[in-house]
C-alpha cells in the first residue's frame, strides 16, 4: 500500500481554472474524505488522482512514484463510481473476475482473489446470480469487489453512496469502514454528505470552489474550525450564527440573544461586527424565559431539534433531550456556555481565537 501526495495540483478547462494549486498529504492506509458542496471540485481532484482527468499543474505521487502523467491502468489504484457499471450478462464471480481475465491472469489466481474479496464482503451465496436479482447495496458490494481482486494501491470512491436509499446507506458505510480496518489500504473517497464523511474518515478534506479550506480529523473540524464555511458544513443540523457587535468590557452584544457574551478569546477594536457560532447542542432551552418562540420541533425520538424565532427574528436550531421537551407555539429563553462558542469576523468569516 502507499500513500497519496499532491503538489500544487491544478486544473483547467480552457481559461476556466477549477482547482487551485491544491497541496495535500494523504498516509499510507489513511481513509481520507473529500467533502464540499456541488462544484467544488471534489470529484474532479479524485479523478486526477486516478488519471481519468490530465493534470494541468503540479504533481502527483502514489508512494515514491510520480504519476502525474501515468497512464491511468499503471497507476495501481481501483475507482468505485457511483454507478455499479456490472456486465449485466455476468455473475457476480465472473463480473468480479473480469478484469483480471483480461489482463491474463492465470484462473486459478483469479479464483482466489475473487474468493478472498467474497470472503471480506460476504457475497459467498450471491456468487452465480446476475447483477438483477440483487439488491442496490448487494450490487454496490460487488463493484467494490471487483476493486479489491486488483490489489491496487489506493482505492478512491467518488459517490459511492449516492444511489442507495437511507437505509442500505447506513448499511453500507458499515461495510466500508470494516473493508479499510480488515484491509488496511489507502482509500480516499469523494462526498457531498457530511455526516458520512464525519463516520468514516481519519481525515477529511474540506473543499470550496477548488480550493482547500481546511484540513483535520473529523472531531477536529467539528470542535476547532478555521473559518465560517467549515464550521457550518461539518455537523448535522448545521451550526447556529448569530449577528454579534464588540462591546466594552471584552464582551459580545448578541441581539439574537438579547444578552451580551463574554468569550476567551482575543477580541477585535469596540465595534467590529462578528458572528457567534453555536451548536444546537451547546443551547439550553429555558422554560421560564421569553425571548424565542419554538415556530417548528422535529422529533426523532430520543432527541428532537427545536426551531426557534428570536424577537429580533434571527432564527436558531436548539436540540433538546428528555421527557419535557418544548413544543411548537412555546415561548422560551435560552442559556448558552460561552466556552462552547465560535467567534468570526463577519467580514472574512475567519475564526477569531
Amino acid at each position: 500500500m502507499s500513500g497519496v501526495t499532491l503538489n500544487n495540483v491544478i486544473k483547467r478547462y480552457g481559461e476556466t481554472q477549477v482547482i487551485h494549486g491544491v497541496d495535500l498529504q494523504i498516509e499510507d492506509g489513511e481513509f481520507c474524505v473529500f467533502v464540499g458542496p456541488s462544484g467544488c471540485g471534489k470529484s474532479t481532484l479524485l479523478r486526477m488522482v486516478s488519471g481519468l482527468e490530465e493534470t494541468t499543474g503540479g504533481q502527483i505521487h502514489i508512494g515514491d512514484r510520480d504519476v502525474t502523467t501515468e497512464d491511468p491502468a499503471r497507476r495501481g489504484v481501483a475507482m468505485v463510481f457511483q454507478t455499479y457499471a456490472l456486465y449485466p450478462h455476468m455473475t457476480v464471480q465472473e463480473n468480479m473476475g473480469f478484469g483480471l481475465k483480461m489482463n491474463g491472469y492465470p484462473k486459478a489466481e483469479i479464483d482466489a482473489k475473487v474468493a478472498e474479496a467474497t470472503r471480506i464482503l460476504k457475497l459467498e451465496e450471491y456468487l452465480k446470480r446476475k447483477p438483477a436479482a440483487l439488491s442496490g447495496g448487494q450490487r454496490q458490494r460487488v463493484s467494490i469487489g471487483r476493486a479489491i481482486v486488483r490489489g491496487p494501491e489506493v482505492f478512491l470512491f467518488d459517490e459511492p453512496l449516492s444511489n442507495l436509499d437511507a437505509e442500505l446507506r447506513v448499511e453500507m458505510r458499515v461495510e466500508i469502514a470494516r473493508l479499510h480496518k480488515e484491509i488496511g489500504a489507502t482509500m480516499i473517497y469523494v462526498t457531498h454528505d457530511q455526516v458520512e464523511a464525519m463516520t468514516l474518515a481519519d481525515k477529511i478534506v474540506v473543499l470550496r470552489k477548488g480550493v482547500i479550506e481546511q484540513v483535520g480529523a473529523p472531531m477536529d473540524l467539528y470542535n476547532d474550525p478555521d473559518n465560517k464555511f467549515v464550521a457550518g458544513f461539518i455537523g448535522s443540523p448545521a451550526m447556529n450564527f448569530l449577528k454579534g457587535t464588540v462591546a466594552k468590557g471584552g464582551k459580545v452584544d448578541v441581539p439574537g440573544l438579547q444578552t451580551s457574551i463574554k468569550l476567551p478569546v482575543t477580541l477585535p477594536s469596540e465595534g467590529t461586527a462578528v458572528e457567534v457560532g453555536l451548536r444546537p447542542e451547546h443551547l439550553v432551552v429555558d422554560r421560564n424565559g421569553s425571548t424565542h418562540r419554538v415556530e417548528l420541533s422535529e422529533s426523532l425520538g430520543g432527541v428532537s431539534y427545536n426551531y426557534l424565532v428570536s424577537d429580533s427574528g434571527e432564527k436558531i436550531i436548539v436540540e433538546e433531550r428528555g421527557v419535557d421537551r418544548s413544543a411548537e407555539g412555546d415561548v422560551v429563553g435560552l442559556k448558552i456556555d460561552p466556552e462552547s462558542a465560535r467567534l468570526f469576523n463577519a467580514d472574512t468569516e475567519m475564526r477569531i481565537r
